[in-house]
């Protein structure tokens, strides 16, 4: 299944001003995005929603909000679309299925070679011991 694309019109972005080194520039522009995405409010399917609620992302609050900072590049725009890249990571993984694990039981071969090998193995401990032993 092909993951859906998220809706631009649903994400949240506010500018703020980015942390680190950088000098002036870090401490005139407001180039860092903060981007808020409401899981519950989005037109994701039911299923993707419910496993990216699952997932196990520090990014994604209590209430269903992913909250993502991107602070890499010095402008805005360019931190918008890796914010929105990281995202669009985010569904990717929920959107993937993962298969179901159906046991199999082994095959009389695969018995019959286990058990012939413990039996080599018993041999070849049982000729170290010493002739007295039993």
């Amino acid at each position: 299944m092909k993951a859906p694309r998220v809706d631009a019109g649903e994400v949240e972005f506010s500018a703020i001003r980015a942390q680190g080194a950088g000098g002036q520039n870090v401490n005139k522009v407001s180039s860092a995005a903060h981007l808020r995405f409401d899981i519950h409010a989005s037109s994701l399917p039911e299923a993707i929603k419910a496993r990216l609620l699952a997932l196990p992302d520090q990014r994604i609050g209590g209430d269903g909000v992913v909250v993502i900072k991107a602070q890499e590049h010095r402008s805005l725009p360019r931190n918008q679309a890796e914010a929105l890249a990281r995202l669009q990571e985010m569904v990717d993984l929920a959107s993937h299925v993962p298969k179901v694990r159906r046991p199999t039981r082994p095959t009389l071969a695969s018995k019959r070679r286990r058990l012939e090998g413990k039996t080599q193995r018993s041999a070849i401990k049982a000729g170290r011991r010493s002739p007295g032993e039993s």
